[in-house]
């Protein structure tokens, strides 16, 4: 039960602070520039589409960093579709950080942080052939 809060504190940390703080904090400069906040000198992707559409990219972050702080609510709660979720979630991650470097790195610590805890705690100390 400890490795299930440990993941969710990771995860909630992650979807709160990283993905929706960061869209938060970027929001004002888009609305408050005369000409057009260009985040693309502050930040950069290796993918040239998501280095265009980094607006989009915005949106996206904030729809995964919601998703991400329910499922680790869910998995606090100790309840299964918290642990679906937040599974589901880590792997998504997982498979697409190496698309968002450098930012992704950060990504893939927490996510998979989290990720084995959660298998740790689910599969205990069972051994794949029971003898």
């Amino acid at each position: 039960m400890k490795k299930y809060k440990a993941a969710s504190i990771l995860m909630i940390i992650h979807g709160a602070f990283m993905e929706i703080g960061g869209c938060l904090c970027v929001l004002p400069l888009l609305f408050m520039s005369k000409d057009g906040f260009n985040i693309e000198q502050y930040s950069s992707f290796i993918v040239p589409y998501f280095r265009d559409n980094l607006n989009l990219m915005l949106i996206i972050g904030m729809i995964y960093g919601i998703i991400r702080v329910i499922g680790a609510v869910g998995l606090w709660k100790n309840k299964l579709w918290g642990l679906a979720l937040s599974v589901i979630n880590c792997v998504i991650t997982l498979a697409l950080m190496s698309f968002m470097l450098p930012m992704g790195i950060i990504d893939g610590v927490l996510a998979g942080s989290a990720l084995i805890l959660i298998l740790i705690q689910f599969f205990g100390n069972k051994n794949i052939i029971e003898n």
